[in-house]
């Protein structure tokens, strides 16, 4: 512990070779199965949720208005990208457009212990990557109304996991007075994992994404949910 810190180009060259070698993915899962041993990793359910991280370049011109989405889930005009990192995508939340990535992940109910963690394109919607986010182990699954689906919901009760996602209301069926106190219910008990992407972005400084490319940003990521799992335990 006495030792200088390694410099960022010793660091750089570690990350790089644990990533080319598929290591990182590894190292997470061998932290997160002595976590388990230890018995800290609840299965009381997993709460999933995902964050827009913009790119570490400047984004290129914004696409023009979007267009209907295509049978992947994207709309055309957000698969308009850039040279300088030719894996970020454009997408558009709350009427503002967002140029980069976007971080997916799964943690245990009531240990806040990361289990599963996924980067997307932004263009990607949130429910594209959402099963891989399910370990298969919890009791419960909860989120917001970005993921609710039939199939998942029927998919999750056939495997004795409680489908706790939050309804969606359409043009043609509101949500009923039931539904509104489901989505209340649900609400309260997934907000912890606004938390682990307030921490992500905060005390991690993850609010932009530092590399060019999806690989080395996966990467990133998985190391800084390890060092959070690490925290936590």
């Amino acid at each position: 512990l006495g030792d200088e810190t390694p410099d960022h180009t010793t660091i750089w060259r570690f990350r790089e070779a644990l990533q080319r070698a598929g290591l990182d993915e590894k190292l997470f899962a061998e932290i997160l199965h002595q976590i388990d041993a230890q018995g800290l990793v609840v299965r009381r359910g997993t709460l999933i949720d995902a964050s827009l991280i913009p790119a570490a370049v400047k984004p290129p011109k914004p696409p023009e208005d979007p267009q209907p989405p295509g049978p992947d889930g994207r709309e055309p005009s957000k698969l308009v990208n850039t040279e300088r990192d030719p894996d970020a995508r454009w997408t558009k939340k709350g009427g503002k457009r967002y140029f980069g990535y976007k971080a997916h992940v799964g943690i245990d109910q009531g240990s806040a212990i990361i289990r599963r963690s996924r980067l997307t394109d932004a263009a990607v919607n949130d429910t594209v990557p959402a099963d891989e986010l399910i370990c298969g182990d919890e009791k419960a699954v909860y989120a917001d109304q970005a993921y609710d689906k039939h199939e998942r919901r029927s998919g999750l009760a056939a495997r004795g996991i409680k489908p706790r996602l939050m309804f969606r209301p359409n043009k043609h069926h509101p949500l009923t007075e039931r539904q509104k106190r489901f989505n209340d219910a649900v609400g309260k008990r997934r907000a912890p994992v606004e938390q682990v992407f307030a921490r992500l972005k905060g005390s991690y400084r993850w609010a932009r994404a530092r590399y060019l490319g999806l690989a080395r940003n996966q990467a990133h990521l998985r190391l800084i949910c390890l060092a959070m799992n690490l925290k936590r335990w």
